[in-house]
């Protein structure tokens, strides 16, 4: 990469703290990015503009959004303009990005394996994080895969290059999106970014951490000789198709026996049929209904909740794979009508917990939180009030324990009451029904 600056280079900043190079880290499309450190605070990064991207606009929306403060630590938020003396061109400090954090793009190509649980981890960081951002009235204007960062063995999630963020429908952008990821309003230059279009982008991004592939990239894909601007027009504007659109097949996804590359769609058709159908059926919503209508889109808190629904599903096959529970295919006799992907035998289901509408499997590690049993923040999962434990001299006999302080109440399958003090656990034991307090769950299997 070339520097703009060079290592001990020192530039002022609208705070006053003295801010001194240390050593280049990146580049991108609209700058470089150092090591610096930042008055006695310590070492931060520092964005760097390109000529062309030192812009008025930039400068304004900047100096906007260190006045005001980041949605939540997730966002590797604008904290002071550098300048540097006798030059027109100008940065910005931020938070350094620990080095435990990967990039999405990097999983997207393969370079990093996160399991199944944690693949729904990010995916709520992320959809948490832009909701927090929208709530705020703005709009980020450039979600794609290439600005968010997760940690591998937790999922948590943070996001950066957040000077692209302005004022919910504000009139003055010139940012308008990464292509691949952008509203087809946009594309057809019908619309400026929004949170509405920031939906869209959210939706492209989620398919991308669940199925490896872009959800408009179908059999057109092998009609376009060269992948230029009108070509990307023509699919994510003028005419675009979900690649699983059951009414409309005209891009439909194709097998990697078809196009080895997986860009039509192989790579997206490889995992579609895991998922339970009310997981797919969200994406069908943001890519039929959402492609043609921005007040279709699905919100963030339709994502949460079917998200949340897909970590409640999350099983292991014998075999040690993944699995994900679809409650639509347990037939009437009981027998369940899916096979694990990896062995092709069919699972045997662990016990289950039927809440209302929810179902949450009873894995070995399973645990319950707060909005599982209708209280606390929607979506937290920092809380712990349930989890699966061994009984301590029978290991074939396993049970779900009370972590809360208040008392649950079971009814036994013989009719029987039985009060399950803090601390104590309830057997799984099928046709077991326990009160929580403010719901009542059945213990299937």
């Amino acid at each position: 990469m070339s520097t703009l600056l060079a290592p001990g280079k020192v530039l002022r900043s609208g705070s006053g703290k003295t801010t001194r190079i240390i050593r280049p880290l990146g580049s991108g499309s609209q700058g470089e990015v150092y090591v610096a450190e930042w008055g006695d605070a310590g070492q931060f990064a520092v964005k760097w503009y390109y000529p062309q991207s030192a812009t008025s606009e930039q400068r304004e929306a900047l100096q906007l959004l260190i006045k005001d403060t980041a949605p939540s630590a997730k966002f590797l938020w604008p904290l002071d303009l550098v300048e540097d003396a006798g030059s027109q061109l100008f940065g910005y400090i931020m938070p350094l990005r620990e080095p435990r954090y990967r990039g999405l793009h990097e999983y997207v190509a393969g370079r990093v394996a996160v399991s199944a649980s944690t693949r729904i981890n990010i995916g709520l960081e992320v959809t948490k994080a832009y909701h927090e951002l929208h709530v705020k009235g703005l709009c980020y204007c450039d979600i794609a895969f290439g600005n968010a960062f997760f940690d591998a063995k937790s999922g948590e999630v943070l996001i950066c290059d957040n000077d692209n963020v302005r004022v919910n429908r504000s009139v003055i952008t010139s940012v308008l999106g990464t292509p691949d990821f952008m509203a087809p309003e946009i594309v057809r230059g019908e619309a400026k970014p929004s949170n509405l279009t920031d939906l869209y982008s959210l939706g492209v991004l989620l398919f991308y951490l669940f199925h490896l592939g872009h959800p408009l990239q179908g059999n057109k894909v092998l009609k376009i000789h060269c992948w230029d601007i009108a070509a990307r027009n023509l699919l994510f504007g003028k005419n675009p198709v979900f690649i699983f659109d059951p009414k409309d097949k005209s891009n439909a996804a194709v097998g990697l026996d078809v196009d080895p590359t997986g860009e039509a769609g192989g790579m997206a058709a490889r995992f579609w049929n895991l998922y339970p159908a009310a997981f797919q059926n969200i994406f069908l919503k943001a890519f039929t209904d959402g492609l043609k209508d921005p007040n279709g889109r699905v919100t963030e808190r339709e994502w949460l909740e079917t998200l949340s629904g897909l970590r409640n599903s999350v099983f292991q096959c014998s075999c040690g794979s993944a699995n994900f529970y679809d409650a639509e295919a347990l037939q009437s006799s009981g027998a369940y009508a899916k096979r694990c992907w990896k062995c092709g035998r069919e699972p045997k289901l662990p016990f289950r917990l039927r809440i209302g509408r929810s179902t949450v499997m009873l894995n070995a590690d399973a645990t319950l939180t707060p909005h599982h049993i209708g209280s606390g923040e929607a979506f937290d999962f920092s809380t712990v009030i349930a989890e699966v434990v061994r009984h301590p001299t029978d290991p074939n006999v396993w049970g779900l324990k009370n972590l809360t302080d208040q008392k649950w109440v079971a009814t036994l399958p013989n009719g029987n009451l039985r009060d399950v003090e803090p601390g104590r656990s309830v057997p799984l034991v099928t046709e077991t029904k326990i009160n929580f307090g403010a719901v009542e769950g059945e213990i299937r299997y």
